[in-house]
């Protein structure tokens, strides 16, 4: 008997040795932290811009590692950071249903959305909660507008990027008369709306407004009533995964224009989608060229070692994550209502700028470079300090 209680407690003590070699190093974290701190990540993990959200999910991601690998100490507590990640497909409503699903998993903060059409429905959501929301994409100016303390960005909004891009078609490429088309989202919608504020005080004429959807992949009948009005340049309000189809059907139209986007189109996959008719496009994208940030290189270096070539915004999402914590440790907690004011007079020094927030939650002195097409990839044109 004595002989098979001893076999027992040997047996029992291997499935428990074997057990705890079965966790990962996250999990051996996780379970030797004295507090689990949940952070929400929210973007498009489907459709269209799934490759820009899974960018984003993997921005968020490696700032959580480089946290957690860090051993942080917050309120004389051990923290291990936990990511918790949604997809609100680009869609508003799915978006608002995502973000109750974080506040009823009580995360501590969240990084998201990418786009403004989800971020914007959703800040009231984390709002009423008193859930921390940091942007490292949505530029529509709305979005801080609403008087939610609550709501920061990292990056600058289409106020200073719509001005960017229209004082540069006018000033720099000599465009006088300019056709807009825009896919009526809050982002498209809103930096067409800057854009054309921009090029007229500079002198241009708006020849057409045509609209579309951020579904589409047939741009005939508005190209075509564009070509009427005989632009010489042509700004387009939306994504990549429109801007690629509409570079092509706009030389198949053979409409002698120069194309314009956002932060939207400058992506590895508009020139992918657009092929050769994207070269000579123009695009702008808050902040200063990647291997001009202050962290760029290393941060490019890593990223592309772990995941994939950046595809957008991944840089703007590890400054969030990191800029959030860097709050929780200054004000010494991890709860919203504690950390957001330490937040909102912040000075953290991220790979893309120096991040401080005005009395909106946006960021402060906010640069926005332009680029083009050339030879098949971006090339930086010019940064100019919109937002100072």
């Amino acid at each position: 008997m004595i002989l098979r209680s001893a076999q027992l407690f040997c047996f029992a003590a291997l499935v428990s040795l074997l057990a705890a070699c079965d966790k990962t190093p996250s999990d051996q974290a996780a379970a030797s932290a004295d507090q689990v701190v949940r952070i929400g990540s929210v973007a498009p993990l489907t459709g269209p811009q799934a490759h820009l959200g899974k960018d984003n999910e993997n921005g968020t991601r490696m700032a959580i590692e480089d946290a957690n690998a860090k051993g942080i100490v917050i309120g004389g507590r051990r923290v291990h950071f936990e990511l918790i990640s949604e997809d609100d497909q680009a869609d508003p409503k799915t978006a608002t249903i995502v973000a109750q699903k974080l506040v009823d998993n009580k995360v501590s903060g969240v990084i998201g959305h990418l786009n403004s059409g989800t971020t914007i429905p959703a800040s009231k959501i984390y709002s009423d909660n008193g859930i921390v929301q940091i942007s490292p994409s949505a530029t529509a100016v709305s979005y801080t507008r609403q008087g939610f303390k609550t709501a920061f960005r990292v990056m600058a909004n289409d106020a200073q990027q719509g001005r960017a891009l229209g004082e540069y078609a006018v000033k720099n490429l000599g465009a006088k008369k300019i056709a807009i088309i825009d896919d009526r989202t809050a982002y498209g919608q809103g930096l067409a709306d800057e854009f054309i504020k921009a090029a007229r005080a500079a002198g241009a004429e708006i020849v057409a407004h045509e609209y579309t959807s951020d579904k589409s992949v047939d741009f005939t009948s508005v190209l075509t009533a564009v070509k009427g009005r005989a632009p010489d340049l042509l700004f387009y309000g939306g994504m990549d995964a429109q801007g690629g189809p509409m570079a092509r059907q706009i030389k198949a139209l053979a409409l002698n224009v120069k194309l314009m986007m956002g932060d939207g189109g400058y992506t590895p996959e508009f020139v992918k989608l657009a092929g050769a008719a994207a070269e000579g496009t123009y695009a702008s994208l808050p902040g200063v060229p990647l291997d001009k940030m202050p962290g760029g290189q290393e941060f490019s270096a890593r990223f592309v070692a772990k995941y994939q070539p950046i595809q957008l915004y991944a840089p703007y999402c590890y400054d969030a994550v990191n800029v959030m914590i860097a709050a929780m440790q200054k004000a010494d907690s991890v709860e919203p209502a504690k950390y957001m004011p330490a937040l909102a007079n912040i000075s953290h020094q991220g790979v893309t700028a120096n991040i401080q927030f005005d009395d909106k939650g946006d960021l402060k002195g906010g640069a926005v470079t332009l680029y083009q097409v050339k030879q098949g990839k971006w090339q930086p044109l010019e940064t100019v300090g919109a937002g100072q």
